[in-house]
């Protein structure tokens, strides 16, 4: 009897720690799952950020080529109507010789 109570002591110590141990292990493994959960959030995060990046810079893009096109028409119109000016005043010179 004299040996039973230490015994039976120690295991009542080891089955504590093995309790502990697993309420370390369960939290550290609870831990490294959300910080998964994280990593994938914020990679999901990335993707729709650059798919939207990839949107805004095509709309840049359009807007430039649209404003590039609407300067050239108007300078194409300039050059017309530079044209027909001189034209103008050609016959106004014949004109005046006659």
């Amino acid at each position: 009897m004299k040996y039973l109570i230490p015994a039976v002591l120690a295991a009542f110590v080891l089955v504590g720690c093995d309790k502990q141990k697993t309420a370390i292990d369960n939290n550290a493994e609870a831990t490294k799952n959300a910080i998964d959960n994280r990593k994938d959030a914020v990679d999901a995060a990335a993707k729709d950020a650059t798919k939207q990046a990839d949107v805004d810079a095509a709309i840049d893009k359009a807007k430039i080529e649209a404003k590039k096109v609407s300067k050239q028409a108007q300078l194409d119109a300039d050059k017309q109507k530079a044209d027909a000016q001189a034209a103008l005043e050609k016959a106004r010179v014949d004109a005046e010789k006659k």
